[in-house]
C-alpha cells in the first residue's frame, strides 16, 4: 500500500517515503505502460471504415492485450494520486478464470467497439469507470451514485447531486439518469441541469429518478488512433476526473431506523359514554 498511516516505525515510514520518491522520478528509469501496440491505429482505421472485428482477430487480441497493461498501469496512476491501493474491479468469475475475462472483453470489442475497465478507490463514493469508444474516439470517466430516496422529487434528487460539485469547470460533463421500470435513460450536459434542474422532470410524468451516471466524456479525434497520444490523454483525463468530481462525491445512505414515540392509548368506553351523553343533551 502506497499510504504509510499504517506504518507505526518511523524508520520504515521514511523508507517508504524514500522508495516512493525514487520509483516517481524520472531519473529511475522505471517508466509505466506509454504506448498501443501498431495494432491499435490499424483496427481504428478499420473500424471507422465500417469494418467488423473478427472472432479470431489478431489485432483485436494484441490491442486487448495492451489494454490490460495500460489499466494496471492506471491503477498504478491513481494509487500514486491518491496515497491509497486503488485495484481494477473484476467480476469474481473473471478473477478464477482471466481466459473468460479475455474471451468476454473481446466479445464486446467485437460488437460495440469499447474497451471498458473499473477501478476501486479505497472509501470513494463509487467505483471509477472508463470507457474508451472508437466509434466515436472518446474517452469516458465517470462514478454512478444511487439517488437518494428520502427526496420525493426526481427535481430534489438532482439538486442533491449538482451541489456536491465544487468546480467551475464541468466542460465535457454529462449527467446520465435511470428511471424506474422501463421507462428510458435520460442525459443532459450538466450545465443545463445547474441552469434549468427542471430539465430532469421533462415528459418523466413524476417519476423519481433511480440513479446518476456522472462522467465526463473528451472527445479526442486523431489523436484518438495514435498510439502513444491516446495512452497519454488516457492517463490524463482518468485522474483529473477523480480530482475535479470524483474525490468530493458522497454516496447517499439510507438514515438510520428511529423510535417511534408511542402514542397514547385510547379509552374506547370513554369515547362511548362521551357519545351517548351527547346524544341525551342534543
Amino acid at each position: 500500500m502506497l499510504s504509510n498511516d499504517s506504518v507505526a516505525d518511523t524508520d520504515q515510514r521514511i523508507l517508504l517515503n524514500e522508495l516512493k520518491r525514487f520509483l516517481t522520478h524520472d531519473s529511475a528509469g522505471v517508466k509505466g505502460f506509454d504506448r498501443m501496440p501498431p495494432e491499435w491505429s490499424e483496427l481504428n482505421r478499420h473500424v471507422s471504415a465500417g469494418g467488423k472485428i473478427l472472432a479470431r482477430s489478431s489485432e483485436a487480441t494484441a490491442v486487448l492485450d495492451a489494454w490490460h497493461q495500460e489499466t494496471k498501469d492506471l491503477a498504478l496512476i491513481l494509487s500514486r494520486h491518491t496515497d491509497t491501493a486503488v485495484s481494477q474491479k473484476l467480476s469474481r468469475k473473471h478473477v478464477s478464470d482471466p481466459s473468460l475475462r479475455h474471451k468476454d472483453e473481446l466479445q464486446l470489442l467485437r460488437e460495440i467497439q469499447q474497451l471498458s475497465a473499473t477501478f476501486d478507490v479505497p472509501d470513494a463514493a463509487a467505483p471509477l469507470d472508463v470507457v474508451a469508444d472508437m466509434n466515436r474516439r472518446t474517452i469516458e470517466v465517470g462514478m454512478t451514485l444511487r439517488a437518494p430516496e428520502d427526496k420525493k422529487s426526481a427535481k430534489a434528487r438532482l439538486n442533491w447531486l449538482l451541489r456536491q460539485i465544487k468546480v467551475d469547470n464541468v466542460d465535457e460533463v454529462f449527467v446520465r439518469m435511470k428511471w424506474p421500470g422501463r421507462s428510458e435513460d435520460t442525459q443532459f450536459p450538466i450545465t443545463d441541469l445547474i441552469a434549468s434542474p427542471d430539465l430532469c422532470e421533462k415528459d418523466k410524468n413524476g417519476l423519481q429518478v433511480v440513479s446518476f451516471h456522472l462522467y465526463r466524456a473528451k472527445r479526442l479525434g486523431a489523436k484518438f488512433i495514435q498510439q502513444t497520444n491516446f495512452i497519454a490523454e488516457l492517463e490524463q483525463i482518468v485522474p483529473a476526473f477523480y480530482r475535479d468530481i470524483g474525490q468530493n462525491l458522497v454516496a447517499w445512505r439510507k438514515p438510520a431506523p428511529k423510535i417511534k414515540v408511542p402514542q397514547p392509548e385510547v379509552d374506547l368506553q370513554s369515547l362511548e359514554d362521551e357519545a351517548e351523553m351527547e346524544a341525551q343533551e342534543g
